[in-house]
């Protein structure tokens, strides 16, 4: 009986480390979303050109790049609850200093550091679940905290609605000093896992420190990394080309109004939400293999499932359907770094991996564009579709993730 109320009652450092992350995810893709909405507007008060516009957010991916590295490392050598505040911080500021920003250089300059503080968040949340669940409950506490980030979306969209129009897109960012608040209830209310602090005491060298070659010790690990890199990568990828092109596109196929595509991205968010919920269930009884085997198969026919779409009503549902397969599999990948690799090196991992596929995959928004001023609809659906099948036969050759399952079931 004590086992079965263990198992179903949170404590109190995981129901703050579940809120923490949560509420830092919403808070960094809030920031994420904020330049989106207020892109037309700081193109036309800067009066900079499309492929300048273009390039502040791959700025923000390589922010992220860096900031995942610098960070992932300082959380392995100096505890996870300390960085995580400071990366929440640093974004903060970075979000709210865009006030100040009239030219296009201060704009790059505030969206790389904004980067920085972004990226280093992710991996150092995903360690602090990782270090507070049992294995068997990780892929479904993740999952929760991923959603977050789509709370994070609708709360910038309802800010953007109401603030570009009345104070202009400059006060939009100010917004970003609210997570401030969140790194004093952190510091406050978050202490280091015991996992963390057993496996700092029990390195003998003191002056040992942390590398990010650990990840490439050897031959099989570096595969096992840059196989998960290439997998991120497509998430990422799938991510930008759903949420950047799709409705623009469906807007010509179907003559649709910006409205409706408005209410075509909610209705994937909300596809996406369900998604990421049912996956993070599903990842923890059959193991990854299985759970991302399906889902990525699933995300693939999804695509070519949009080019069926022939009314609003059709394509909101097919909308629903590929955001609940495509980006539900998003708070799994945490998960499975988190069982993969120890915890001196956890950190570091979540972060490498996870922004690496941001930087690259966020260049999917430019193929995309190049792929659609030469090729038909379907090639390019085609294209989306093959990337999942590359991450699924990539996600078979990783070994560990079938010990995974195996792990899983025996816990089960």
């Amino acid at each position: 009986m004590e086992s079965t109320l263990r198992d179903h009652t949170l404590t109190t450092n995981q129901k703050w480390t579940i809120a923490s992350t949560s509420a830092g995810f919403a808070l960094e893709n809030m920031d994420v979303m904020f330049l989106s909405f207020a892109l037309s507007s700081i193109i036309s008060d800067l009066h900079i050109n499309g492929a300048q516009a273009g390039l502040i957010s791959s700025i923000t991916n390589l922010g992220m790049l860096a900031g995942g590295i610098l960070f992932g490392l300082l959380a392995d050598r100096f505890g996870r609850v300390k960085t995580f505040s400071h990366t929440v911080f640093i974004f903060a500021f970075a979000t709210a200093a865009m006030y100040f920003a009239n030219n296009i250089t201060l704009v790059y300059l505030f969206r790389f550091i904004a980067g920085i503080g972004a990226g280093g968040e992710y991996g150092v949340g995903i360690t602090l679940i990782a270090e507070n669940f049992a294995h068997n409950k990780i892929g479904k506490m993740t999952s929760v905290a991923a959603i977050g980030g789509q709370i994070g979306a609708v709360l910038a969209a309802i800010g953007a609605s109401v603030i570009i129009p009345m104070l202009g897109w400059r006060a939009l960012f100010v917004f970003g000093l609210v997570p401030v608040a969140l790194t004093y209830f952190i510091r406050r209310h978050l202490h280091e896992s015991d996992e963390f602090i057993a496996a700092k005491r029990a390195q003998s060298d003191s002056k040992k420190r942390v590398r990010m070659r650990e990840l490439f010790k050897t031959p099989r690990l570096a595969y096992q990394t840059l196989a998960l890199m290439v997998m991120v990568v497509v998430q990422i990828a799938g991510y930008f080309g759903l949420m950047n092109w799709l409705p623009s596109i469906m807007q010509q196929k179907l003559g649709l109004s910006v409205s409706g595509s408005s209410i075509w991205m909610i209705a994937t968010i909300a596809g996406m939400s369900v998604g990421m919920m049912t996956f993070g269930s599903i990842l923890d009884y059959f193991g990854p293999r299985r759970a991302f085997g399906f889902f990525l198969l699933a995300s693939a026919f999804a695509v070519f499932g949009m080019t069926f779409a022939y009314n609003q009503v059709t394509l909101l549902i097919a909308g629903a359907v590929l955001g609940f397969f495509s980006n539900g599999m998003f708070g799994g990948y945490g998960a499975v770094i988190s069982r993969l690799y120890p915890t001196e090196i956890r950190s570091t991992a979540n972060n490498v991996i996870v922004n690496v596929g941001r930087a690259i995959g966020g260049f999917s928004s430019v193929v995309i564009g190049l792929l659609m001023d030469h090729y038909s609809l379907l090639i390019v659906m085609g294209f989306l579709a093959s990337l999942y099948v590359i991450s699924f036969a990539t996600m078979l050759t990783i070994p560990a993730l079938k010990h995974l399952g195996v792990v899983n079931e025996q816990e089960g």
